[in-house]
């Protein structure tokens, strides 16, 4: 396994997959860096040089991934719920954030269905 970012990359897959393993990274930001870097996506990891791996290390370090992108998001979901916003309290109360439904669905946020003790059937 190739090591970036911290992170073990699968050495089997093309470069332009693997770096999507990096937290903060999607296709498009990999297709980015393996430009900057002047990296081939289809090369198999296991196939890069220490050079090429150097290339995409130096590209991948000017980019906000990992450990520091997650506090960013966490410390923005934590101001909305300290500023009261309506966001915020969606957070909160662990409901839809983005205004989906909530009367049918939304069950992945709003945990398993309670059953009604006593109910007839």
């Amino acid at each position: 396994m190739a090591r970036i970012a911290g992170v073990d990359i699968p050495r089997d897959k093309h470069i332009g997959i693997s770096l999507t393993y990096i937290y903060g990274i999607g296709r498009p930001t990999a297709l980015k860096v393996l430009e900057a870097a002047k990296v081939d996506p289809e090369t198999r990891v296991a196939d890069l040089t220490n050079e090429e791996l150097d290339a995409i290390r130096a590209q991948v370090n000017e980019l906000k991934i990992e450990g520091d992108l997650r506090r960013e998001v966490n410390q923005n979901i934590k101001r909305l719920m300290d500023i009261g916003s309506y966001r915020g309290m969606r957070h909160r109360r662990g409901l839809p954030v983005r205004g989906q439904n909530t009367k049918n669905n939304a069950r992945t946020r709003k945990g398993p269905a309670v059953s009604i003790a006593g109910k007839k059937k």
